[in-house]
């Protein structure tokens, strides 16, 4: 599943680590050392997952959590703590976080963590999305059309993959790019036109399609109530 993340750590060699091994996995990575920084990105930008440490050296992570949801954001937060202490999760529960996981950590967990906090910050915990007769089975990343399978070049997947996950909700260009590329690859944003000229195409006679909504984005909808 396609999300992009907000990492906030201070631990520069841990970060460069997480970044790089959470984009293997698919997930796109932003890094912010800096708990002000930081909280100031996550009413800013939009983010589909938050991996908060708490030991910042300015503005601890239980702080970042508070002042993030006094504001109103809903994005779903990780903990990352070195500390095991029930009473001090049960309180960040209470104020807003979402899970945790302590340090030291397996990767596999972490990746496994985020994406089951995506799903349910979808509303959607079997990981399964539809629009028409398109499905996309997000545990086996595989689409299906009027049943069949429908292979997609990677570029043209992972579009796909943002789009099902919210149908109906125009998505930008800019925020389609920045979920497959983060901030450190350099595409022109006209490769999301190039690809959602091909999913067109790929989708042509179905009864599903792809829209283009003017100053707002793209979105998928189905065709004729289908």
């Amino acid at each position: 599943m396609i999300m992009r993340c907000l990492l906030v750590e201070d631990d520069a060699e841990l970060a460069g680590w997480l970044v790089r091994s959470l984009a293997e996995a698919g997930i796109v990575t932003d890094w912010a050392d800096s708990g002000t920084i930081a909280a100031a990105r996550i009413l800013e930008e939009r983010y589909d997952v938050v991996l908060l440490d708490l030991g910042l050296p300015d503005l601890g992570g239980a702080a970042v959590l508070a002042r993030v949801r006094q504001a109103g954001a809903a994005v779903p937060i990780l903990i990352l703590t070195a500390r095991d202490d029930l009473a001090e999760r049960v309180q960040l529960l209470h104020e807003g976080a979402d899970d945790f996981l302590t340090k030291p950590f397996a990767l596999a967990e972490l990746v496994a963590r985020l994406t089951a906090l995506l799903r349910r910050s979808l509303g959607r915990a079997s990981g399964q999305f539809t629009c028409g007769t398109l499905g996309y089975d997000a545990p086996r990343r595989r689409f299906t059309l009027a049943g069949a399978p429908l292979d997609l070049a990677p570029r043209e997947h992972a579009i796909l993959e943002l789009l099902i996950q919210r149908p109906g909700e125009p998505q930008s260009k800019a925020h389609l790019l920045d979920r497959l590329v983060g901030e450190e690859v350099e595409i022109q944003i006209e490769a999301v036109e190039v690809m959602i000229y091909r999913l067109r195409r790929r989708l042509e006679g179905s009864d599903v399609r792809v829209v283009t909504q003017r100053g707002l984005g793209y979105f998928l909808e189905p065709v004729d109530g289908g």
